[in-house]
């Protein structure tokens, strides 16, 4: 069952068949984090993730992709809106609705990685990693 919220001309949803592949990877391939990325890439990855697209009416105007196994983790990543559409809260409102997911109550860790959005993710309760000694990470950055 998938989830969906409006704020008319604005809905979020969790309807997979909604994402917009083109649109994501033109975000995508313009952001810091994932220009690397095939257009391939990205679109397998939104298969195996819970992904929260955003809508004016219906075209795709941001999301935000979940990694998670719903019970102990989940790694929020490639969150955007599109330039067009910032300053109107559209960030806010979807960190709320991916945090208020039912289906994500249950986890017990969340992470994520962000180079410029520290004061919108510190709202929602993420702070700084509390044993970096205990955190590894193995990164290959030709993949």
């Amino acid at each position: 069952m998938y989830m969906e919220t409006t704020r008319p001309p604005y809905s979020i949803g969790t309807d997979p068949a909604k994402l917009d592949v083109d649109v994501i990877y033109g975000y995508l391939s313009r952001s810091y984090w994932a220009n690397q990325r095939s257009r391939e890439v990205i679109a397998k990855s939104l298969q195996h993730s819970l992904c929260f697209g955003v809508y004016e009416n219906e075209t795709q105007v941001g999301m935000a992709r979940v990694i998670t196994d719903y019970v102990t983790y989940a790694y929020l990543c490639d969150v955007f809106i599109l330039e067009a559409h910032q300053g109107h809260g559209l960030s806010k409102w979807l960190m709320a609705t991916v945090m208020a997911h039912p289906d994500l109550q249950q986890i017990r860790r969340w992470t994520l990685a962000t180079r410029d959005a520290h004061g919108l993710y510190a709202q929602f309760g993420f702070t700084p990693t509390i044993a970096p000694d205990r955190w590894m990470e193995r990164f290959d950055p030709n993949k």
